[in-house]
């Protein structure tokens, strides 16, 4: 006679494993926020950090650093739309098309961006203004867009990073040139790498749960 191989699982035990499936259906198929804060974090501490270095003396970062920056920024924001797009390609329906739409708005947004700093250099705008534009521009659009990856992937801790970049970005309109560089640097490279920790803190402890609760 055959046997229920699920007569010995109590209706908690049931739950707890269709939880369990669910959320490694989940993090399978959404992006990692710990590989998302971890790739912005360390953009921006190094690429600020070498901006507000070459800068103290001059008030200009040096032409390498600028570089260096860019490429930081080109490189978080490109991993950014590969791990989006990769993540949901195994979905379908409106959850594909919700992962290639956010990744790929990363791109345009920093498109419009340089365009519109492009303008604003021809309408002959100061060396200084242009640096504040650039750099709270930006903090804002990783903000917003950090923010709207939270709503679309019910990820809380998204959106929080995402409003503490809008606090980063008047925080660094204010401070001035080139102090604005350092604040990019530890309030908002800085907070980025902080969530990453604690992002990786949680993932531990559910899963430290989980094995926990199956002995």
């Amino acid at each position: 006679m055959a046997t229920d191989p699920n007569a010995g699982l109590d209706p908690a035990e049931t739950l707890r494993l269709i939880r369990q499936h669910q959320e490694a259906a989940r993090d399978a198929t959404e992006p990692d926020g710990r590989l998302l804060f971890g790739a912005w974090g360390l953009a921006w501490v190094i690429g600020y950090l070498a901006m507000w270095t070459t800068a103290r003396e001059t008030g200009s970062p040096a032409p390498w650093a600028a570089w260096v920056f860019a490429c930081c920024i080109a490189g978080a924001t490109t991993f950014t739309i590969v791990h989006s797009i990769t993540r949901t390609a195994g979905t379908r329906g409106a959850s594909a098309r919700i992962g290639a739409l956010y990744g790929w708005t990363w791109f345009l947004a920093f498109t419009a961006l340089g365009v519109v700093l492009g303008a604003m250099g021809n309408a002959g705008a100061s060396p200084e203004i242009m640096a504040i534009a650039a750099n709270g521009f930006a903090c804002v659009i990783v903000g917003l867009m950090y923010i709207a990856g939270g709503l679309l992937f019910e990820e809380n801790r998204m959106a929080l990073v995402g409003g503490w970049m809008l606090v980063a970005a008047v925080l660094a309109a204010f401070a001035g040139m080139p102090a604005t560089y350092l604040v990019m640097a530890v309030a908002g490279g800085g907070g980025f790498l902080v969530m990453a920790g604690v992002e990786q803190v949680l993932r531990a402890r559910r899963r430290s749960e989980g094995g926990v609760r199956r002995a």
